[in-house]
């Protein structure tokens, strides 16, 4: 898309319920307030019944690149981040080859760069491969063109006490975070699903609840007394949720993300034997959905990340043992929020704005991310319809895959306009 000098964003309300206009010059919001018209030789956005948010910043989102395009590329995940309300975006470690060293993590950020729709920023894993044994090139990565903050070995668990400990040290030094999988692996070798009713009357392989609560309780413990700072990626569990609050009454220095996927589907899905519904960790019980919801909308919970994980279609359209964990998440996570937590009277849209922005530009530290809408302040904003709905069509994502788990519902809540740094990166239709 070619670059826009000026944007006009007309009668919408921001966040804190306030009535504006916003005029953009240059990247830059010039202006808010209510004028008769827009600026001579502006793009005019209508934003009538609309809420203008900060630009979205998601913490977890696989891309794929290098090594498996097929599913994804930097550029098709930025499109589908747009079309979202991203303006940012953290592309996970686990590609091909892994993104543990800095050559790889800047091939990523200048594919991101290159992209221009919204900023890449690379996650570095945490030990080499993936392995869980020795420690990544993370000063490296650290110092690198990518200036990487957040490591995370995601989709594998850091499961070595030693080697959490060495990696929450070493980043300690430049206030990096460690992003934990929490996933005790030796109870949950061969899971295919929550471990429930559900499970044991589908004869499927079950994932128990305290292999996810063993982790995050350890690594809250090394955290506290190391005095380092670790977030926890999708939390799942309702004892997940009271071990962070437990952490969090103490001062002790953990975040905490959840999925939208988790705060709406449950493991009652898996009957289906549709494998669109299996992912890691897996959907769990009303009980624990429930849970969540209360967790995000009390702060316990501190952020919203979608864990989007695009897979070709042969990895999912097979038998269920056989299938890849994932969903996409990046083109539907603010409707779903708006569906469980706004509509349901949980959480308002000013928290909406500190949940899918504001937070996670702190925890990673993307400078440039997550500010209020004000005069001066670069103009990354997102522009939602929150009572328009719209059926999700997986023909119609703009990711390369099609595995989303939400194909065929009715989701309240149109995208109208995503900007990046004063460019128009997606125009939705009302």
């Amino acid at each position: 898309m070619t670059m826009s000098q000026k944007l006009f964003i007309k009668g919408g309300t921001l966040a804190n319920g306030t009535k504006a206009d916003i005029s953009i010059t240059d990247g830059v919001i010039a202006s808010i307030t209510t004028l008769p018209s827009a600026p001579d030789g502006a793009q005019v956005i209508d934003a009538k019944d609309c809420i203008i948010l900060p630009g979205l910043v998601d913490l977890h989102t696989h891309l794929r690149e290098p090594g498996k395009e097929s599913a994804e590329t930097v550029l098709s995940g930025s499109k589908a981040a747009a079309k979202g309300g991203y303006v940012a975006v953290s592309a996970m470690a686990n590609t091909t080859p892994v993104a543990d060293n800095a050559s790889v993590v800047e091939h990523v950020y200048r594919l991101g760069q290159k992209a221009g729709i919204v900023d890449v920023f690379p996650v570095g894993a945490v030990t080499q491969g993936l392995a869980g044994e020795n420690l990544a090139d993370i000063g490296a990565m650290a110092n690198s063109e990518a200036r990487v903050r957040v490591f995370s070995d995601d989709g594998n668990c850091v499961s070595d006490a030693l080697v959490m400990r060495h990696a929450l040290e070493y980043v300690k030094g430049f206030d990096g975070v460690i992003a934990q999988h929490a996933q005790e692996p030796r109870l949950t070798q061969g899971a295919q699903m929550n471990e429930g009713i559900v499970s044991s009357q589908l004869g499927l392989k079950g994932w128990p609840a305290i292999a996810e609560e063993a982790i995050i309780a350890r690594d809250i413990l090394l955290a506290d007394f190391l005095q380092a700072r670790l977030h926890i990626c999708h939390v799942t569990t309702a004892g997940g949720v009271e071990i962070i609050r437990w952490a969090k009454a103490r001062g002790i220095a953990v975040t905490a993300e959840v999925t939208p996927h988790h705060l709406l589907l449950t493991d009652e899905l898996a009957r289906s034997y549709d494998a669109v519904y299996k992912v890691n960790p897996p959907l769990r019980t009303e009980k624990d959905v429930m849970a969540l919801r209360e967790g995000l909308a009390q702060g316990i919970i501190d952020i919203v990340a979608t864990d989007h994980a695009p897979h070709a279609t042969e990895s999912k359209e097979c038998e269920w043992q056989e299938a890849a964990f994932g969903m996409l998440g990046l083109e539907t996570a603010l409707p779903i929020v708006n569906q469980t937590m706004v509509q349901t009277g949980l959480m308002s849209w000013e928290q909406v704005a500190t949940r899918m922005s504001s937070a996670p530009a702190q925890i990673a530290r993307y400078e440039n991310h997550g500010h209020e809408i004000a005069v001066g302040a670069k103009a990354h904003i997102t522009v939602i319809n929150p009572t328009a709905t719209h059926r999700v069509d997986r023909d119609l994502v703009l990711s390369r895959s099609r595995n989303t788990p939400f194909h065929g519902l009715e989701l309240p809540g149109v995208i109208m306009a995503t900007v990046f740094g004063g460019k128009l990166t997606y125009e939705g239709s009302k």
